[in-house]
């Protein structure tokens, strides 16, 4: 590998480019939750391949029976380790009156300035499409340097809804198609960047993912709307009933869940991963500032909010809708209301076996109150150690100067239990986003401090994968 002032006086060159590049891709809103979205993400899909195949890559569009993926293979040597980097091209929507200062689908940046890198505003720069090209200016890197290793692209548009149709793609990509051309998807390994550090200035690599178990409880008390005069003090409020029925599921105050059940599945922390998450540098204040949270739930010390955060399981409400939410006060009592609520699970919940406690617990309390599964990710732990990790780590302290912490990580993703099962192949994270990058909110940004280090980083862990291979270890 060329030394480290080399390969930074490389990187500090591509900065333009990079800008140029993120700034096509964020244009095209790739809203997947719309099914209206398919000319976008056709657009999206030309202009990503086109990415890849500038770079040298083979391109294959892949049908998922939803919006489709794309691989990209830059094959050396079949003798070589293959990694393959997963990223997802989808993202949340966005809209200016949702509060944005700047157009969400339009980069805008702030400049360079002395310590401060520039920062890029617009949706899908941090979550994922700044992250996906981050990677592939790392893997250009790679091979242009020298990296013995095989590297596969594997871009999807469809994880912001939970990936769907990802399992199908996945299977059809690694049959292949004789007849396109197209051979058998196959890989040594998968890396994952779509994850968050745990503060500014401390590299984390993540091990493991919460599950997520989503559903609503409707309740529906009349025909229709009636005047509060004439009905109040006899008509059920179903609003009312829901928010009551809300109180004995959870604390709201400290988020204690209170169905008796829900933490049985619930695997121990170990001594050694307590010990790694108190070396990650997390830090109530920050977090707080990044989020621009006024306040937090009383937790006993950073330690055990940074526990909360990546390990412990949540019950949240999303939303709660009824009645009236116009301007003033339309006196009415609503005849029907619907709560919003999903649960983050760890190791060892069952999504299935928690819907299932409480549906149980919602029905013996309003027993008239139609209780709807709506989507289940399962947990994902993965064991830390091993060549993988090994190589990460040493990306990590070569690049950013600093030991990574190894936590886990808040949020699911979709696609990684189906890549681990299908491809047979281990999941790692090197994520690269901030908390103050606001994944899903408003003002999203990435910047180029993060993503100048993401791709010396990437760059250096094609570099151990093949090392690590010629010296017989992975």
């Amino acid at each position: 590998m060329t030394d480290g002032t080399r390969l930074r006086e490389r990187v500090a060159g591509l900065a333009d480019e990079f800008e140029q590049r993120l700034a096509a891709l964020v244009q095209i809103p790739t809203v997947s939750m719309d099914p209206e979205r398919r000319a976008e993400m056709d657009a999206c899909v030309s202009l990503a391949g086109g990415y890849l195949r500038e770079a040298g890559a083979r391109v294959d569009v892949i049908d998922t029976g939803g919006f489709p993926m794309v691989l990209g293979r830059f094959v050396q040597d079949p003798s070589f380790p293959t990694v393959t980097v997963y990223n997802h091209l989808d993202v949340q929507p966005a809209e200016a009156a949702d509060g944005w200062k700047t157009p969400p689908f339009e980069l805008s940046r702030t400049p360079d300035q002395a310590g401060k890198p520039r920062r890029w505003f617009a949706r899908g720069t941090t979550d994922d499409k700044g992250p996906a090209l981050t990677a592939l200016y790392g893997a250009r890197l790679a091979l242009e340097t020298g990296a013995r290793v095989n590297i596969q692209f594997l871009w999807e548009l469809e994880e912001e809804i939970g990936s769907p149709h990802f399992a199908r793609g996945l299977a059809a990509a690694i049959a292949g198609d004789a007849a396109a051309g197209r051979g058998a998807f196959q890989t040594d390994s998968v890396v994952v960047s779509d994850t968050i550090w745990t503060a500014a200035g401390h590299p984390s690599i993540s091990y493991g993912l919460r599950g997520l178990m989503g559903f609503t409880i409707a309740l529906e008390t009349g025909a229709k709307d009636v005047h509060s005069g004439t009905t109040g003090g006899v008509a059920r409020n179903p609003i009312g009933e829901l928010a009551a029925l809300i109180a004995t599921m959870y604390d709201a105050r400290t988020g204690r869940v209170k169905i008796p059940g829900f933490y049985d599945g619930v695997r121990k922390i170990s001594p050694a991963e307590k010990k790694a998450f108190g070396r990650a540098g997390f830090s109530r204040r920050r977090f707080a500032a990044a989020h621009e949270l006024r306040s937090l739930r009383p937790m006993r010390d950073d330690l055990a909010a940074l526990t909360a955060l990546i390990a412990a399981p949540t019950l949240e409400v999303h939303g709660l809708v009824g009645g009236y939410s116009g301007p003033g006060i339309k006196t009415i009592v609503p005849h029907r209301a619907e709560a919003k609520l999903s649960t983050r699970l760890v190791p060892d919940q069952k999504p299935a076996h928690v819907f299932k406690l409480i549906k149980s617990f919602v029905k013996k309390r309003l027993p008239e109150a139609v209780v709807t599964h709506e989507a289940s990710l399962a947990p994902y732990l993965s064991p830390i150690g091993g060549p993988y990790h090994e190589a990460a780590a040493a990306a990590v302290r070569a690049t950013f100067g600093k030991e990574p912490a190894f936590v886990r990580e808040g949020g699911s993703i979709g696609a990684v239990l189906t890549m681990e099962r299908l491809l047979e192949a281990p999941v790692i994270f090197l994520g690269l986003s901030l908390p103050e990058h606001g994944y899903h909110a408003v003002d999203e940004n990435f910047d180029w401090g993060q993503a100048a280090g993401g791709m010396e980083m990437f760059c250096r862990y094609f570099h151990e994968i093949a090392r690590q291979a010629e010296a017989g270890q992975a």
